[in-house]
């Protein structure tokens, strides 16, 4: 009986470090690509391309991430640059509360992972970068699954590193929007 009750205990707890490691938070331990997208090309005028926004080529493959790198006190990442505002190439509203937001506001998109099913909703991180700092509002998911459609813009699916953010991020790191791409560290507020 006593062997049979600890092969039951090995077998249990064996079970739930698979879960753990399959389901568990997207935030820990490595990430790797989920899979690819096939691109799909644009309707003529679908894919806007303000501040240099990137659009799907058709056939190409795509990369996808349900996760992020791990969060710490000192996440790197690529800051890039998004707008929030109706009409804006970030499309529609926000995923965190249905609202555009002014491009003055220091508001930012994070990676799927990262975004964490909109557990960093409405929530504050502060960025680093070019010897300057900033608190930025999540509002938004940078979508690292899916893209090359209508709902994404026709813009490929966001990398699982970044920080989209809007122009009062950039300009509070003092760091032209021309740029396009800043290293960056952040942390939760």
């Amino acid at each position: 009986m006593k062997k049979q009750v600890c092969a039951s205990n090995i077998i249990l707890v064996i079970v739930s470090i698979v879960f753990l490691v399959t389901y568990g938070s997207v935030e820990a331990g490595t990430c790797k690509p989920s899979g690819k997208i096939r691109g799909k090309k644009p309707p003529p005028g679908q894919c806007n391309k303000e501040n240099n926004s990137d659009c799907c080529k058709e056939g190409k493959l795509y990369t996808i991430y349900r996760c992020s790198p791990p969060v710490t006190g000192h996440t790197k990442a690529t800051l890039t640059i998004n707008s929030f505002e109706k009409n804006g190439e970030g499309g529609g509203p926000s995923e965190c509360d249905n609202k555009y937001h002014s491009d003055d506001d220091p508001v930012v998109a994070l990676s799927t992972g990262w975004y964490n099913k909109g557990s960093r909703c409405l929530n504050y991180i502060n960025i680093y970068g070019n010897g300057k700092s900033v608190k930025a509002k999540v509002v938004d998911e940078c979508d690292s699954t899916v893209g090359c459609d209508s709902v994404h813009d026709y813009q490929p699916p966001c990398p699982n590193n970044i920080v989209d953010g809007s122009k009062a991020v950039w300009k509070a790191l003092g760091v032209p929007t021309s740029r396009g791409e800043l290293d960056i560290h952040w942390s939760d507020a």
